[in-house]
């Protein structure tokens, strides 16, 4: 396996190149919503070169400054979210189980080790939300998208989100992401290449099955009203799940999907 100073050197020279495609459209997006102030570019200038902080700003590029990425753009935030869950995710792009071309190229010489750093990293990551985002809808089908999300669909064998999301939707440690403060664009885009095979999971991909029961006009009316809502509590992960997951996601260990006891 390679050592830390040739994976730092790979890092470096990938996040060049990252930054060099990636950072002024991203930048701009984030520069027109969120403004920096003198502190915070003073903070920037100043950043201690061999921190994390340092070695993300591949990441920060796309997904805003410490990660904290609006819903008024595209890209997620991953500031804040369980570690777990952006870990896996992580080796998803590294290993071809999300597909983007960016990322896998930022990640391909990275050990695990290292992942679980920038993962830990993020994670830690305590910070506000912008407000909400919502994207025009009707009542009916906001309406619609509440019953899916916290009731789900029995008839159709769809459970409802907050049984696996939490009952705030702000996720679950270490390992489930909250659906809230991220855009409707990126919401339907991942929901769709669940459906598409695009996207997927360590296997059983439990979202995958969700989401081909899901039509077109579900996935709508599911998005309209996530996007509509406030980011609860800093929008941190609850400690451990309710009740057990209604079936088994393969990114869940089995000892950790069973509820409290």
């Amino acid at each position: 396996m390679p050592g830390r100073a040739l994976l730092w050197q790979r890092w470096r020279a990938s996040a060049l190149l990252a930054a060099l495609a990636l950072a002024l459209p991203a930048f701009a997006q984030t520069a027109a919503h969120e403004p920096e102030s003198l502190p915070a570019a003073q903070a920037r200038q100043e950043i201690d070169p061999d921190s994390m902080a340092a070695r993300t700003l591949a990441c920060t590029a796309c997904h805003g400054r410490e990660g904290r990425a609006t819903p008024q753009g595209y890209y997620p935030r991953i500031a804040g979210k369980p570690d777990g869950y952006l870990y896996h995710q992580l080796r998803n792009f590294r290993e071809g189980r999300r597909s983007y071309p960016q990322m896998t190229h930022l990640l391909q010489f990275m050990s695990d080790d290292y992942l679980h750093e920038i993962a830990q990293y993020f994670a830690a990551l305590d910070l506000p939300h912008a407000p909400p985002a919502p994207a025009p809808a009707s009542a009916a089908q906001r309406a619609r998208g509440q019953l899916l999300v916290q009731q789900g669909d029995a008839a159709r064998d769809i459970p409802a989100c907050v049984q696996c999301h939490g009952d705030q939707l702000t996720g679950v440690q270490p390992f489930i992401p909250g659906l809230l403060g991220l855009s409707r664009d990126y919401l339907n885009a991942q929901l769709g290449a669940w459906q598409t095979g695009q996207r997927q999971a360590l296997a059983p991909d439990c979202m995958e099955r969700i989401a081909q029961r899901l039509s077109g006009a579900d996935v709508a009316a599911i998005t309209a009203w996530l996007t509509a809502q406030p980011v609860p509590d800093h929008g941190r992960p609850a400690a451990r799940l309710a009740a057990p997951m209604p079936l088994r996601c393969g990114a869940v260990p089995e000892a950790l999907a069973g509820g409290q006891p």
